[in-house]
């Protein structure tokens, strides 16, 4: 008895160990159902035991091709591979092939051979890149100025296109008029002292198409300000915010609550703003109608856009911003109206930046209005043009009673003065896309 109950203890102990694990490893390939044969395939075998072998097998109308095995002396939980389509067979007529894999663990399951697994995938082939065709666009642009593009691009298997400016930042389009043409609204950041543009599509096999868009770049100079923090200014207005901030709690240093104040609440800040900010609908448009906005009666400008400020205490240099707003004065707590048709997307008080609304007029452009003492909108209301949607006032970092005017495109900060000229908007947007209607409808 002792001794039977000896074997049944050995034969569970042997089918619950690792060394018997039962479980077939797992085979994945994150490409989609298209390839292109040029772009490598990621392949991940992984096995809770250990892999020890695995091939890959490309399958074409001629026959099977190995592609690459191999029994692995070291055995692995997770193999990182890629799957290469032979060199010398690019020139393949099929329009689909198979790819199998097969692999192998290290568990002495299924009498001592492992637990084994085959996966099968089949691709469409497209090695055809889009079309891609530039019908117009603005004929120049400022540093941190704004313009519009319009373009054609047509494939079966399109999976994005958008803009791309200075490999880093991506401007979404927007589908214009007719099928296959697309508009956006491009920006050169304020703080980007070259600017290349270019018009990019994808297909699902991994193909793509750029052509640059040949905007003219204007001269455009911004002011440097050097700024000496006074003892009462720290002692007044930063000890006031600092009080409200979570950032500055348990900070004595009037010198160190003004550089969070001034760099990571405002950075916080803007996140939330280039966030909201970077949204455009997906929606065929016609038109994009706009006048020059003018949020304030009778205002005088008080501080530039693009200002790039330097503080100094006692002769040193503590920190630094830019001032990526127009900021504009009037009466105390007077009406602030927006010109144009929008959707407020946003409506709140928002650290350095006080009371806060955001409205957003369509083609991912968007106004920002700072500081306000009261709203008149909130979040999800259509706004009307002349329509009043706040006052003016010195919420947040604010010296005196003022606007904060902004504008931005998909999340970056532009010039509002441009979006304040009626001739720019004519020249660079109304008469654009005007034109570009009249050669696609003749196309």
């Amino acid at each position: 008895m002792i001794v039977f109950i000896g074997i049944i203890a050995g034969v569970v102990y042997l089918y619950n160990s690792k060394m018997f694990e039962r479980n077939a490893p797992v085979i994945s390939m994150t490409q989609n159902e298209y390839w292109n044969l040029k772009e490598p395939i990621p392949l991940s075998i992984e096995d809770d035991s250990g892999v020890k072998y695995y091939e890959v097998i490309l399958v074409t109308s001629n026959g099977q091709k190995m592609l690459s095995q191999e029994a692995l002396l070291n055995p692995q939980t997770k193999l990182d591979l890629n799957v290469e389509y032979p060199k010398m067979g690019y020139g393949i007529k099929d329009k689909e092939i198979k790819i199998i894999v097969k692999a192998v663990d290290i568990s002495q399951w299924n009498f001592f051979s492992g637990n084994s697994v085959v996966y099968e995938k089949t691709f469409k082939i497209d090695k055809k890149k889009p079309l891609l065709t530039l019908v117009t666009n603005s004929y120049g642009i400022y540093p941190g100025g704004a313009a519009l593009v319009i373009f054609k691009t047509k494939d079966e298997n399109l999976l994005d296109t958008y803009i791309e400016v200075n490999k880093k930042f991506r401007f979404k389009v927007q589908p214009f008029y007719k099928k296959d043409y697309y508009a956006a609204l491009v920006a050169w950041p304020v703080r980007e002292r070259k600017f290349d543009a270019r018009v990019i599509a994808k297909d699902k096999a991994g193909n793509s198409a750029r052509i640059h868009i040949p905007y003219y770049h204007k001269a455009k100079s911004y002011r440097i300000s050097k700024i000496k923090l006074s003892d009462r200014f720290l002692k007044g207005k930063i000890a006031e915010l600092a009080y409200d901030f979570a950032e500055t709690q348990g900070v004595e240093d009037p010198i160190e609550q003004f550089k969070i104040i001034n760099e990571d609440v405002r950075a916080s800040n803007e996140k939330v703003i280039h966030d909201v900010t970077s949204k455009i609908s997906d929606k065929m448009i016609n038109s994009f109608s706009i006048k020059p906005f003018y949020p304030l009666r009778n205002a005088q400008k008080v501080a530039s856009f693009g200002d790039h400020r330097l503080y100094y205490y006692k002769g040193e240099k503590v920190s630094e911003s830019y001032h990526l707003g127009l900021d504009l004065a009037s009466v105390k707590m007077g009406k602030i109206k927006t010109q144009n048709h929008g959707m407020t997307v946003y409506a709140e008080e928002t650290g350095i930046y006080g009371n806060l609304p955001m409205i957003h007029h369509g083609m991912g452009l968007y106004t920002i209005y700072g500081h306000c003492s009261s709203l008149s909108v909130a979040q999800g209301d259509i706004v009307k043009p002349n329509q009043q949607i706040a006052n003016t006032g010195k919420s947040g970092y604010a010296m005196g009673d003022h606007l904060h005017f902004g504008v931005l495109v998909q999340g970056v900060e532009v010039r509002p003065e441009e979006w304040m000229d009626k001739d720019w908007i004519r020249l660079n947007i109304t008469e654009v896309m005007k034109n570009a209607k009249k050669l696609i409808s003749r196309s």
